[in-house]
């Protein structure tokens, strides 16, 4: 008898332990998205302006460099011409 009492005192403590884990996950989870949202609402955003004109610079030194290398690559094929 002394047996099943201790058995159902072990499975009510591991129980216990389970549920006390399950809780403070989710406290870490839901206190991980609090912090989250919390850093997101101090980062200073650029605004629609800036976003345009990044883009553009973002562009233009693209497609300059897009033209360097075009060049580039016929200058080395015309020197191979050349001297072949």
């Amino acid at each position: 008898m002394a047996k099943k009492v201790e058995e159902k005192e072990v499975k009510k403590e591991i129980q216990s332990k389970k549920t006390k884990k399950t809780k403070e996950k989710k406290v870490k989870k839901e206190s991980f998205f609090v912090g989250v949202r919390s850093e997101l609402s101090k980062v200073k955003w650029p605004t629609k302006k800036d976003v345009l004109k990044y883009t553009i610079a973002t562009l233009v030194f693209i497609i300059v460099l897009v033209i360097f290398f075009v060049l580039l690559s016929l200058l080395m094929s015309v020197i191979k011409g050349v001297f072949n």
